[in-house]
């Protein structure tokens, strides 16, 4: 089924993204309350630190944001049409690895489009395999998990030294006016995310999806089409997260990755997307990657081990989740 036109569909597909949006209000005191965590944890952060407001460690900061930031961005988009991508972890190192193996012997611009189209590829594989032939996403990214990981390592199985400087001079290790180019591109695709979402068809449509995917396909939209877009898209973000990570670690290790769908999940659902569709925003998501990010670097400053680090993140998960459900219930 093609696309409706705009004039005919639109007014429809509105009154859908008003309706989602009238149950997203219910969650704003959620909201406030996450707002007033992020605050208690800046003053934790500062009284148990002198660290921790040096210019050294908010770089830092801002810096191991990146990752995070762009795999959650890719997974609201994702959740937002009522599926989940287990597969971000694998795209990232396949990403990562792509680039820094073919940046010794390609131009730097093309190594990192080569990693951007193969993440992309990735990404519209699972969603393929989600719209078209209707299997659950959570199954089928968790397949792809183990087979892009699988590519990784028959790509290379030892870790990964790019072979010219300019991959991390011109990337991960480099900053303009002060601010590292990583933070730059974080923010520009947040910034290029929210447009999409707030501002276009396709992306009121994605967020049409997660609330009543068959009112959007009555409404005369390729549901096939939108519902395959968020998956690309993530495989896109995720690539890209695994070669700024690279090319501020300087090496690409074939197991790298492994977890980081857990962070960019728990990110999500602190900034408000609702497991299961309908509900997410891009300004929440960043504020998650904020806290989530907060979270990860008091810890750090605290040494506390990174075992330790992977339960706070699941029970964060748990009692984000339950805090969205109680306010919903609630109004």
């Amino acid at each position: 089924m093609s696309d409706a036109p705009p004039e005919l569909s639109g007014s429809r597909l509105t009154g859908l993204t008003d309706a989602v949006r009238r149950q997203l209000h219910s969650g704003r005191l959620v909201d406030y309350a996450f707002m007033a965590l992020f605050v208690v944890l800046l003053v934790a952060a500062a009284l148990s630190s002198d660290n921790f407001f040096t210019q050294a460690n908010l770089t830092n900061l801002a810096r191991q944001m990146v990752t995070n930031g762009l795999i959650s961005l890719g997974m609201l988009f994702v959740i937002l049409s009522g599926g989940i991508d287990l597969s971000v972890g694998a795209v990232v190192a396949l990403g990562g690895i792509i680039a820094a193996g073919l940046v010794g012997d390609v131009p730097l611009a093309l190594a990192v489009l080569v990693a951007l189209a193969v993440g992309s590829i990735a990404g519209a594989v699972n969603g393929v395999l989600v719209a078209r032939l209707r299997l659950a996403s959570f199954i089928v990214t968790l397949a792809t998990l183990s087979t892009f990981r699988g590519l990784v390592y028959v790509y290379s199985d030892t870790p990964i030294s790019p072979e010219t400087r300019s991959f991390r001079s011109m990337l991960g290790g480099a900053s303009i006016a002060g601010v590292p180019v990583p933070v730059i591109i974080l923010l520009v695709c947040f910034a290029i995310g929210w447009l999409f979402l707030n501002r276009t068809v396709p992306g009121r449509t994605v967020t049409a999806l997660g609330g009543n995917r068959e009112a959007v396909r009555l409404a005369g939209f390729n549901v096939g089409r939108y519902e395959t877009l968020p998956y690309v898209i993530s495989g896109f973000t995720s690539a890209l997260a695994g070669v700024l990570v690279v090319s501020r670690l300087g090496i690409a290790q074939p197991n790298l990755g492994v977890g980081y769908e857990l962070d960019g999940i728990a990110a999500t659902v602190i900034g408000g997307a609702v497991l299961g569709g309908g509900g997410g925003s891009v300004g929440g998501t960043l504020g998650g990657v904020m806290v989530l990010g907060l979270i990860d670097n008091l810890l750090n400053l605290l040494n506390v081990r990174s075992y330790f680090q992977q339960v706070v993140k699941g029970l964060i998960i748990v009692v984000a989740v339950l805090a969205r459900r109680a306010g919903r219930h609630a109004n």
